[in-house]
């Protein structure tokens, strides 16, 4: 009998063990999942990987530096579906000289009946530009609230790397396009729900 209570002791806690241990596996891929995106999101911003623009301060001009070819820098504007937002640039490309800073503004505008809040989420193609597209100030870092009616210009201050000049894959493209999508937004961030956004272009 004893041998038997003993036994069944053992199998019992053997099972308690795989319960913990399969438990403890769950809440770490959990943990996983729910860090993966804001860790991809901070190495894309680190790195310019995914087209993800650069974020530095204005770059100094040297006396005599050397002109390099100009870049176009094409503007794509989108807003989400269930935002009543318009948003466009005040131009729709700019010719960008490498190493010098440029700035182009957008309007936005809530065209609703409440209140609502929004952030612009971004990225540049050719993804391998992105690494060599730096922000110096940009409406895209912050969250902002407009009211019905209500207009707002935002602007943008850039340069392209001279770097770019120099990378043996892209150093001869003439183009470049930044492309923005404005989300609603609650807390700072792009609403999860709302991931697809109508590609409808404001200029």
């Amino acid at each position: 009998m004893t041998q038997g209570s003993d036994r069944q002791s053992q199998a019992a806690r053997g099972v308690r063990r795989t319960v913990a241990a399969c438990a403890g596996v769950v809440l770490a891929m959990g943990g996983l999942a729910l860090a993966s995106a804001p860790l991809y999101d901070m190495f894309c911003k680190a790195t310019g990987f995914n087209g993800t623009p650069l974020v530095g301060a204005a770059p100094a001009i040297a006396t005599g530096e050397e002109t390099l070819a100009p870049v176009t820098v094409r503007f794509d504007t989108n807003v989400a579906k269930t935002l009543s937002w318009r948003f466009r640039p005040e131009q729709s490309s700019v010719e960008a000289v490498p190493g010098r800073t440029a700035t182009v503004f957008f309007k936005v505008t809530n065209t609703g009946t409440e209140p609502s809040k929004g952030i612009a989420v971004f990225n540049v193609q050719p993804d391998l530009m992105g690494p060599y597209f730096v922000k110096v100030q940009c409406f895209c870092f912050d969250e902002h609230t407009l009211q019905p009616g209500e207009s707002a210009e935002f602007p943008l201050v850039f340069y392209v790397d001279p770097a770019l000049r120099k990378d043996p894959d892209i150093g001869t493209l003439a183009e470049m396009t930044l492309s923005y999508t404005y989300f609603p937004s609650k807390n700072g961030a792009p609403v999860a729900e709302v991931a697809k956004p109508a590609r409808t272009t404001n200029f």
